[in-house]
């Protein structure tokens, strides 16, 4: 198979000095013809003359110049010198070839030599050879030239290579220039901006300390206002409780006769007493609640019963024409739960609708949910009342706030009742949010866990009292995971802590847990984000999740938390709450243990 043509254009000996300028003038039209300008000729001539040079005087030296067409290459121009004896190519003439023309090869068998050079020749349209042919005839058209001619066209060769460089030298010093006038702007601007960056790093520092200082202030005054709130409602109760109890004595059938004013007067007496102390147990709660004080008391529930009682209370409150609707339940599953928490919340609930509502009814509905396979009750209450307009429905969880408007008018109340439901509803483990239309009524719905086995009286205590066998418990606060871990010590028998939340679905997919604890203010991705992935990772989505909080439970952005079993707030946890939270079994899992048991451990750059 063909692998090129190879077109030779002529062959010239190389016996005297002469036969060396006649090497250089045929290389230089050669070239020419070939398309071989400016730099690259006079490469290839210096080399062809070097090479010729170095060689003169060897037996037999012979260059053959001529054009070489490999099969899908550029074409090359290329000079083959040919020679024998003991003679090789000087170091220098081979140094020349190597770094200024694209091909040279030196070859020697049994006293025979030769020395390939060659330089790759520009892209053509023409046919092939056409190149060649036209080379040949530019040697046949040349005659002869003179010593004196040859070395005036070399001399104006080399004035016109040296003007190029000395141009190209100029461009370079221009560029130079240019480029040191830039990097003294770099500089400068870089200075510049460092010193603004200082600046506004010693703001920021000094920002940072102010709020630090007014978070400080801030959180005294939380506290003494939470100590006010114990403290007056502490002391208002007692005189509170006298006040009913003597208007009960002189309303009881054995006490001294009154006028039928008079009964009526000690009955609003005794009904504002009532009234009088139900706010302050309210007060006294919200106190314990935001000091962490208020824990629930978990015990077994008759559900029937407390909504039987519920009805009572609350039937003489509906107006004319509004009708309260409280349904009885069977077959339901058992609950545990703080009975009272439960039904402060409800009663609160019920009794704002009832207050709003003109006409129409108030209605409780009680149903259940399986999720992760264990029982959550979900209570709703609906009105048709006013409602509630959109931008206020996140301001009637503040405490002390209510809506201002004419239907206010006339009716009691402090603005504590959907907060404080709320905060209840957050310690039983629960959830509560609220959707209202003006106009067309008010939904709100809680849902809290079932938790059938976890106050049982049998149920073990302490270091035995372990629920389940791992927990992961994502958190960047090293000093809050400090004092949380004795506590998910009771709660599980492996606790793994991962610091750097962007490591944390990696952790909770190696480790398999039973439930995983989460912050949600933290460095990207913040808990919202891990919750959301958990969610949508089939691998994942069907651990429980509990979200943990240093603000208030209530103040988070529910609609984001619809992956989250339950959020707690950072204060006073205790593993009650925390297992109520998961509603954990005492026998802990069903499921086969993993295989790394033991103590706690660290991952992610977690406090050791």
């Amino acid at each position: 198979m063909r692998q090129g043509h190879v077109d030779s254009l002529c062959v010239l000996p190389l016996a005297v000095e002469r036969d060396g300028f006649e090497l250089r003038r045929r290389g230089q039209l050669v070239c020419r013809a070939l398309g071989l300008e400016g730099h690259e000729l006079v490469r290839v001539v210096t080399v062809l003359s070097e090479v010729g040079r170095d060689l003169l005087g060897t037996p037999g030296l012979h260059v053959d110049l001529c054009v070489e067409s490999p099969l899908g290459e550029p074409e090359l121009f290329r000079a083959r010198f040919t020679w024998s004896g003991p003679r090789v190519p000087g170091r220098d003439a081979l140094d020349a070839a190597e770094r200024l023309l694209d091909h040279c090869r030196y070859e020697a068998s049994a006293g025979d030599h030769a020395l390939t050079v060659g330089q790759r020749l520009p892209a053509s349209q023409g046919p092939p050879g056409q190149r060649a042919e036209h080379a040949r005839a530019a040697l046949r058209d040349s005659g002869d030239l003179s010593m004196g001619e040859e070395l005036r066209i070399q001399n104006r060769q080399l004035l016109q290579a040296l003007e190029e460089s000395r141009a190209q030298q100029e461009e370079l010093q221009r560029l130079n220039a240019e480029l040191e006038e830039t990097n003294q702007g770099v500089v400068a601007l870089y200075s510049e901006l460092s010193a603004e960056l200082e600046e506004t790093n010693t703001g920021v520092v000094a920002l940072y300390a102010e709020l630090e200082d007014k978070t400080r202030q801030l959180r005294l005054a939380s506290e003494a206002k939470t100590r006010f709130w114990a403290n007056v409602s502490h002391e208002l109760r007692a005189p509170v409780n006298s006040v009913i109890a003597l208007a009960r004595l002189l309303l009881a059938p054995g006490a001294d006769p009154l006028t039928e004013e008079q009964r009526q007067q000690m009955s609003l007496i005794a009904g504002s007493g009532s009234t009088l102390l139900a706010l302050v147990e309210e007060l006294l709660d919200v106190a314990k609640a935001e000091s962490g004080r208020l824990e629930p008391h978990l015990v077994r529930t008759d559900l029937r019963t407390l909504l039987h009682q519920l009805r009572g209370t609350l039937r003489g409150m509906a107006r004319d024409g509004v009708r309260l609707d409280i349904p009885d339940v069977e077959d339901v599953p058992e609950l545990v739960t703080d009975e009272v928490m439960l039904t402060r919340v409800l009663r609160n609930l019920l009794s704002n609708g009832l207050k709003f509502t003109t006409a129409g009814e108030v209605r409780l509905t009680v149903g259940t949910e399986d999720r992760a396979g264990r029982p959550w009750f979900v209570f709703t209450t609906t009105d048709t009342g006013i409602g509630i307009a959109a931008d206020q429905q996140d301001r009637v969880f503040e405490e002390f706030y209510q809506v201002l408007g004419t239907h206010q008018r006339g009716q009691p109340g402090t603005g504590l009742g959907l907060p404080y439901a709320r905060r209840l509803t957050g310690l039983l483990g629960g959830v509560l949010t609220l959707t209202s239309e003006p106009g067309a009524g008010t939904r709100v719905r809680v849902e809290i866990p079932a938790c059938p086995d976890l106050a049982s009286p049998d149920a073990p205590s302490g270091a035995d009292g372990v629920r389940t066998d791992s927990l992961v418990v994502v958190d960047d606060d090293p000093t809050f995971v400090e004092l949380l871990r004795p506590v998910l010590g009771r709660v599980a028998r492996k606790v793994t802590e991962v610091s750097v939340s962007s490591r944390a679905v990696d952790v909770i997919r190696a480790e398999r847990p039973d439930a995983v604890l989460i912050d949600l203010a933290m460095p990207a991705p913040d808990g919202y984000v891990l919750l959301q992935v958990l969610a949508r990772d089939p691998e994942t989505a069907h651990i429980p999740v509990v979200v943990l909080t240093s603000t208030d439970p209530g103040d988070v952005d529910r609609s984001r938390l619809t992956h989250a079993r339950a959020v707690l707030g950072k204060t006073h946890l205790t593993p009650e709450r925390i297992a109520l939270a998961l509603a954990l079994d005492p026998a802990g899992p069903d499921h086969t243990p993993p295989a790394k048991t033991g103590e706690q451990h660290t991952s992610g750059e977690a406090t050791p």
